[in-house]
């Protein structure tokens, strides 16, 4: 004399057979996930900085506050030019700049130039920027250290 329950799930001794559904959501492997995430960005994020490796020269100046991320022309000691990460050329440098800062001559540019690269490139760099009609060009260094 089996009766029926609700659904059509009988009733035994202990309450619903073992059969149900189980409404809790197991969140141990979304988290073990994404602190796997987590600590492989924390890795990666230091080297997304700068793309372009170079050799810095030192000074004794201090750090200049920015507003928003200015532009950067990076010079190697072998007179290669590149804008961020991509290369380009002498030749190219005007139209590559205007277009990344979008024809604001207001725009920020940074110029990263070798300790061991020419000075006369790194000058003929800032140059061309500064003729162009860029008034906010400046060089990047690394800090000296103290004595």
């Amino acid at each position: 004399m089996g009766m029926m329950l609700g659904g059509g799930a009988k009733r035994g001794r202990r309450g619903l057979r073992r059969g149900g559904l189980m409404s809790d959501i197991n969140v141990t492997p979304m988290v073990d996930v994404m602190l796997v995430l987590l600590i492989i960005f924390m890795v990666a994020a230091p080297l997304l900085t700068s793309g372009v490796p170079v050799d810095l020269p030192q000074t004794a100046a201090k750090a200049m506050a920015t507003d928003g991320k200015p532009i950067t022309v990076t010079v190697q000691p072998d007179g290669a030019l590149y804008l961020g990460e991509d290369a380009i050329t002498a030749d190219t440098l005007l139209s590559a700049v205007a277009t990344a800062a979008a024809g604001n001559l207001e725009q920020r540019l940074y110029i990263r130039g070798d300790a061991t690269a020419q000075y006369g490139v790194i000058m003929e760099v800032m140059g061309a920027l500064s003729g162009a009609g860029y008034a906010h060009i400046g060089l990047i260094t690394t800090q000296k250290a103290a004595p």
